[in-house]
């Protein structure tokens, strides 16, 4: 059976879905923006300080399911420029051991939700 996951310490979602739903032990992430979750305002300040803001709500995602990154087994990343990508790289990467970092991909896309410049989603296992 599948169990809602949502959290007041991550971004309310904008449309109609969950932030994460568990199935069994496997945790899936709707996509995370940088929301700030106690003031509702984006952080669109530089890309890193974006990207942290997004890990974060997705770190507070997990740990309403009981799990850490240490959890993730696959990430996708969406950017709304592959200039970015490094700079998106080293802000996400900061939350990962590179010997158990998750499988990963990053898509550039057309437009993200509210014009931001990162979208990163997660699959945790228990």
């Amino acid at each position: 059976m599948k169990k809602i996951i949502n959290t007041h310490n991550a971004p309310v979602p904008i449309g109609p879905y969950n932030q994460a739903v568990l199935v069994g032990n496997t945790l899936y992430t709707s996509g995370q923006i940088a929301f700030n979750p106690e003031t509702g305002n984006l952080i669109l300040e530089d890309i890193k300080t974006e990207t942290h803001q997004v890990m974060q709500n997705l770190k507070a995602v997990l740990a309403t399911a009981n799990m850490t990154f240490d959890n993730v087994i696959k990430s996708t990343i969406f950017i709304s420029s592959m200039d970015d990508f490094s700079l998106i790289n080293e802000a996400y990467g900061s939350y990962f051991d590179d010997t158990t970092a998750p499988a990963r991909e990053t898509v550039q896309v057309a437009r993200l939700p509210k014009d931001v410049n990162v979208e990163i989603s997660m699959i945790a296992v228990q």
